[in-house]
């Protein structure tokens, strides 16, 4: 089955708008028969799709499947590169194991992982991460920008960035982020970002982003001891979100933001970042390995460190560490 007559079958569907498209258009315009048209129907159906056939006038789309299979999202990406090559798994350990293979084995840039449930997925520090099957976006990019390996660290704020007006533009919903990368709705966490590096002498091969949305969990789909700090899109809007809408839009404003990093700087992103923080210009607590600081969170630099200016009045730069809010 050509799997791009099948993605271009259901772009059609979707822009048509519940109009519908006559067999024999559809085989003229793709050059194929007519029944192998009915073939690439079956193929979408079982995908999830559901078609009404009309005698006389053809196929009619009446709803889209509520999975993250590949066709159904990049009939409506926006995107030049990210997400142009979807790897999908139905359940997997870890996006990000699959995509560092991907990765070793030169995939393209832009190309995505995409998991319905992840079994051992995890985050910062190599803590669990818990994946609900079927109720979140489980996934990782895949980059390859043209950088110096000190300029890696700013993506994972380039990415909170992207999530962040994503959530905005599909939810109405007003996030905030955590430093360096947890985003926030209410002060609970519905989204970790984890940031790999792949490198050697030569500089940067591969930049691996992966993030854990949790999008339309109820409470009850949480472990009994995060449920009083964690929380999905659907518990804060009080309704089910589009998860395909949302990885389209993240996509979207990744690559805009990516794009916007590597050709002027971290100035711009820098700005929206501090403007989205729930940390800049609050007393937190900096918990790193070996010293515990409080202080006045002031700002980030242009290289993403964290300046906390404790009660005698020193900056300190803070590369790693757990913060918590003081007040």
């Amino acid at each position: 089955m050509n799997i791009t007559v099948t993605r271009k079958l259901a772009q059609r569907l979707i822009e048509a708008q519940g109009v519908a498209l006559s067999g024999q258009q559809l085989a003229d315009d793709f050059g194929i028969s007519r029944t192998a048209v009915w073939k690439h129907i079956k193929e979408l159906e079982e995908q999830g799709y559901q078609i009404i056939s009309v005698k006389k006038k053809g196929y009619i789309l009446a709803g889209l499947p509520d999975t993250l299979e590949p066709t159904a999202i990049q009939a409506i990406l926006k995107t030049k590169r990210l997400g142009r090559s979807i790897h999908y798994i139905e359940s997997c350990p870890s996006t990000q194991i699959i995509a560092h293979q991907l990765a070793q084995e030169n995939t393209s840039d832009g190309t995505v992982v995409m998991t319905e449930e992840q079994t051992a997925g995890r985050g910062r520090m190599a803590r669990r991460w818990h994946s609900a099957a079927n109720k979140g976006i489980w996934m990782s990019v895949i980059l390859r920008p043209d950088v110096v390996p000190q300029k890696a660290p700013q993506f994972t704020l380039v990415a909170a960035v992207a999530v962040v007006r994503a959530i905005e533009q599909v939810t109405g919903l007003k996030p905030e982020i955590k430093w360096p990368n947890d985003i926030l709705l209410n002060g609970k966490k519905c989204t970790g970002i984890l940031t790999e590096l792949q490198s050697d002498a030569d500089g940067i091969q591969a930049l691996i982003i992966g993030i854990g949305l949790n999008v339309n969990q109820v409470a009850d789909d949480f472990d009994p001891e995060v449920q009083n700090i964690a929380t999905s899109l659907k518990m804060e809007s009080g309704k089910e979100i589009d998860r395909k809408e949302l990885v389209s839009s993240m996509l979207q404003f990744l690559e805009q933001y990516t794009d916007l990093y590597i050709e002027e700087g971290f100035g711009i992103l820098k700005l929206l970042w501090e403007s989205y923080s729930s940390t800049i210009g609050h007393p937190v607590r900096a918990r790193m390995a070996k010293e515990t600081l409080e202080g006045i969170a002031e700002s980030i630099t242009d290289e993403g460190v964290l300046q906390l200016r404790t009660a005698d009045g020193k900056l300190h730069g803070i590369y790693s560490a757990d913060i918590e809010m003081t007040s």
